[in-house]
């Protein structure tokens, strides 16, 4: 954790900044090793210093790395001033994608003498690229959540609700180890499955529905993000040949994946596969995003991201289409690391079209 710290003290330049201000909790987490749900810490050239509450006391003194431990009384803000914590700075960059207008000017009123620098994207690409420790968290949750669609495929039958199904996938997930869900599970069947974000609903399931079964966890921190797509029963041929073109637009994907391209141009591969099957029209999300400690953050892979993928990255692959007049939706979606020369896929689950 010394080593992410000094890292995050590199920003301090790059910003023109006598300090950072953060907020968020995952970012707060990955730059200091804390694991509670309350704190802000303030980094400095040569100093450091993390706030929590008196719930955290314990907690923050055994987890907290690179940064001396405050407990507030009152209040983190009230601690921040008591303790002079920011009485050395006078330009302090905070995370404007995560301060409301009425903290920022809370901020502005306790400390009037600083002068505040909204910045965006504070320690995003920093914890963009994952180590090997991190890529093995996230592949331990994403074998709790295989673990688990193995289970969930057995059970399903003719007569199930989508929301008993999203039922077992939950306890299933904290039953295997799981800390908590990364999502709600996604149980969309027939033609619940043309909406891409579906919720479980009391619909009971026929024989020829698509049901796509998306849904993740978090395990260590880290977070597991995963959907198949099976039929219950024979499906018609329009949504076979649906999910062979998703599929192949995913192999094109995982086949050109590698760091250094752009989320843009990985995005373009999936959808000039779905192109030549006549269904990119009805792929109407971005291929993916990355995971960490945080089910979706940087870096995203759609049409509109021009941002290098970096080595390291994990990100989802996840092409779909979704046809309402046809009553079905298709999605599959694995998670990779991306490589220099390619990528490393995390998911096991198999592909192929499976007919319960």
């Amino acid at each position: 954790m010394s080593d992410r710290m000094s890292r995050v003290r590199g920003r301090l330049t790059d910003l023109e900044a006598d300090a950072l201000f953060l907020t968020s909790m995952p970012k707060i987490r990955w730059a200091c090793g804390f694991t509670g749900s309350s704190g802000l810490l303030v980094v400095g050239p040569d100093s450091a210093s993390f706030v929590t509450d008196g719930r955290y006391t314990d907690q923050a003194r055994s987890e907290v790395d690179g940064a001396d431990v405050h407990v507030a009384r009152d209040g983190l803000s009230a601690c921040v001033k008591e303790a002079g914590l920011l009485e050395s700075f006078s330009r302090v960059a905070f995370q404007a994608d995560h301060v409301s207008v009425a903290r920022r000017d809370a901020l502005v009123d306790e400390h009037g003498e600083v002068e505040w620098i909204p910045k965006t994207g504070l320690l995003t690409q920093l914890a963009g690229s994952k180590t090997e420790d991190e890529v093995s968290r996230i592949r331990r949750a994403q074998s709790i959540t295989e673990n688990v669609f193995r289970e969930i495929v057995d059970l399903i039958e003719p007569g199930m609700t989508e929301r008993e199904i999203g039922a077992e996938i939950v306890y299933r997930h904290l039953k295997k180890g799981a800390e908590s869900m990364a999502f709600d599970p996604i149980v969309a069947s027939g033609p619940n499955g043309a909406r891409p974000h579906a919720r479980p609903t009391d619909r009971a399931l026929h024989a020829g529905d698509m049901i796509v079964i998306d849904m993740g966890c978090f395990r260590d921190g880290y977070a597991s993000d995963m959907t198949r797509t099976v039929a219950l029963g024979e499906p018609d041929d329009t949504a076979r040949r649906g999910y062979e073109a998703v599929l192949d637009a995913q192999h094109a994907a995982l086949d050109a994946a590698r760091a250094g391209m752009t989320g843009q141009e990985l995005d373009a591969v999936a959808r000039a596969s779905l192109e030549a099957a006549g269904l990119a029209e009805h792929f109407t999300h971005g291929l993916g995003h990355g995971l960490g400690l945080q089910v979706h953050e940087w870096p995203r892979v759609s049409h509109t991201a021009d941002d290098e993928l970096p080595e390291g990255a994990c990100v989802t692959i996840e092409p779909g289409v979704y046809l309402p007049e046809k009553q079905y939706g298709v999605r599959i979606e694995d998670i990779i690391v991306l490589r220099e020369d390619g990528c490393e896929n995390l998911t096991n689950s198999p592909k192929e079209l499976m007919v319960l």
